[in-house]
């Protein structure tokens, strides 16, 4: 039987965006619910950082377990498991009363979620390979347009309802999708019938892998470095001059800024990528996100800095889309579902480190200087990639290399 992998990119792709647009209204202003909501004020950045960090730990930790269970069970499955289990701790987050009850739920989030991770494996396990690199683009747009509708509903939510009424918003907001997957998307590719594998195996394969785990590697750099500004910028944007009342409006359009130009360019890429081959395009989205922090540091005003955001997400867009379709082309075909598990891990990993980095390093340094850094981070990420020999990255077809990958 044919898959009907359109209607799974379609409805995968509203899934995404619904996930995305409810994890962006109220992510980027979990450091305001602390202030405002919980009464922290004092060593605010690292509770920030904590808070953040915490959940993808969790994720983290845990992810490898899933994605065992995704191969012989089916991504679906822990697609909606993931779908319901986010419903259930945004409700729950609406209902802390302290910043450690506060931990407790990130916790919680970090152990039961995975709805994206679980989407863009079931594209990459469910779709043509020569069609694979092109609808991983695709996918990552739908995060992106999560991106200029979240900040800007979640700004406008917090400021005229209030926080905790926003994580009610985003449980319904997540309920939607997943009550739709389940409706209309359909899976092939994975045997019930196959003994599920041992983590500590999936760990030793992917170790011998090693495209896979410099590819690995790098998704866990570019995410920390994502993450290292995510509780620093509704900060940063009350430094340029918001006013307290008007800070997560504010915010909220820089953190649309970026999903705009992502949605603009992610297309673009994808068929980059197709022409000149994912490592390269990875490359320039490096070197211009690294470029975009670097030059943030020149900006002091809101618009300025909303304006180099925007810019920067035209070239960090490559960045994601050209990872996974990297990992599919050097992984075979029934080891994917780990992989990409395996990838979730890494992704976490980075999400952990970047906040609590982020936190500790703006109680030290000014935040401006973060972005240097973290451009320069950026910056050094292109250039090992740039060196180092392209041997390993081109697959023999009897070892599962999707068609058309470069």
């Amino acid at each position: 039987m044919e898959i009907p992998w359109r209607r799974n990119l379609y409805v995968l792709w509203i899934g995404v965006f619904f996930c995305s647009t409810a994890y962006l209204m109220v992510i980027p202003f979990m450091s305001l619910f602390i202030v405002h909501d919980l009464g922290i004020t004092d060593h605010l950045t690292l509770w920030s950082g904590f808070t953040f960090g915490i959940t993808f730990l969790a994720s983290a930790l845990i992810a490898p377990f899933w994605g065992s269970l995704s191969d012989k069970y089916g991504r679906k499955p822990m697609l909606l498991r993931a779908g319901f289990a986010l419903c259930l701790v945004y409700v729950l987050n609406a209902f802390v009363r302290n910043p450690f009850e506060l931990i407790l739920v990130r916790i919680l989030t970090g152990l039961l979620s995975g709805y994206v991770p679980s989407a863009i494996a079931l594209i990459a396990t469910n779709t043509p390979e020569k069609k694979v690199g092109f609808c991983l683009g695709i996918m990552s747009t739908a995060g992106a347009a999560g991106g200029i509708i979240g900040p800007l509903a979640g700004g406008i939510l917090s400021k005229f309802v209030g926080y905790r009424e926003s994580f009610l918003a985003a449980a319904v907001i997540v309920l939607i999708p997943t009550l739709i997957a389940w409706l209309f998307v359909r899976e092939s590719n994975f045997d019930k019938n196959k003994a599920r594998s041992r983590v500590i195996d999936d760990l030793r394969a992917a170790s011998k892998n090693r495209p896979l785990m410099r590819h690995l590697t790098i998704v866990l750099i570019v995410t920390a470095s994502v993450m290292v500004l995510e509780p620093l910028l509704s900060l940063y944007v009350l430094h340029l001059g918001a006013s307290a009342a008007d800070a997560s409006f504010s915010s909220g359009i820089i953190f649309s800024a970026v999903g705009i130009s992502t949605v603009l360019a992610a297309p673009v890429w994808a068929k980059v990528g197709e022409r000149i081959g994912y490592r390269n395009t990875l490359i320039i989205g490096l070197v211009g996100g690294g470029l975009g922090n670097i030059l943030q540091v020149f900006f002091h005003d809101i618009f300025g800095f909303g304006t180099l955001r925007f810019i920067y997400g035209l070239f960090f867009a490559a960045v994601f889309p050209a990872l996974n379709a990297l990992i599919v082309q050097t992984t075979e075909p029934e080891f994917r579902g780990r992989a990409f598990s395996l990838n979730q891990s890494a992704g976490q990993l980075g999400n952990m480190m970047g906040p609590i980095a982020g936190g500790t390093l703006a109680g030290w340094v000014s935040i401006p200087a973060v972005f240097v850094l973290n451009g320069l981070l950026l910056a050094a990420t292109a250039a090992a990639l740039k060196l180092k020999p392209r041997a390993g990255i081109r697959r023999s077809s009897d070892q599962g290399t999707p068609a058309g990958l470069p």
